[in-house]
């Protein structure tokens, strides 16, 4: 049997987004792609989908959506630095980033929780509120 040796320039999207660190396992890789959460040149795809040069993944970050293009093809999960490397983000990407940083910093989007449970008399206060 001869080896194809073209193999590492065909790799699957799940496998590309960990290698890439996105994800921390194949399997969240895997779940995330199945899940819808991940676009592929802005189409849902599936885990074994191969991943191809100039292609552009959105990848969901924390509270923020990643747009990438794919610049290297590497199936092995390399130091962050390096993984780096494999792809780059887009600029309106960056600056959609940026302005839901600038945002969050400004509470837009904080939550209507309070920051402390309430203490006895907060409570009995609550309480009486609610039985008038």
């Amino acid at each position: 049997m001869q080896k194809n040796p073209d193999k590492s320039k065909s790799i699957r999207l799940d496998k590309w987004l960990w290698a890439a660190r996105f994800y921390k396992t194949r399997s969240m890789a895997r779940d995330a792609v199945q899940s819808g959460k991940v676009q592929y040149n802005g189409q849902r795809s599936k885990p074994g989908k191969i991943v191809e040069l100039g292609a552009t993944i959105k990848v969901p970050q924390g509270y923020d959506l990643k747009e990438v293009l794919v610049v290297q093809v590497k199936e092995q999960r390399l130091g962050a630095p390096l993984a780096q490397l494999m792809y780059e983000e887009t600029a309106a990407s960056e600056r959609l980033r940026a302005s839901n940083a600038e945002a969050r910093k400004l509470s837009i989007f904080h939550s209507p929780r309070p920051d402390h449970r309430p203490d006895k008399k907060q409570r009995r206060q609550i309480i009486q509120f609610k039985q008038q």
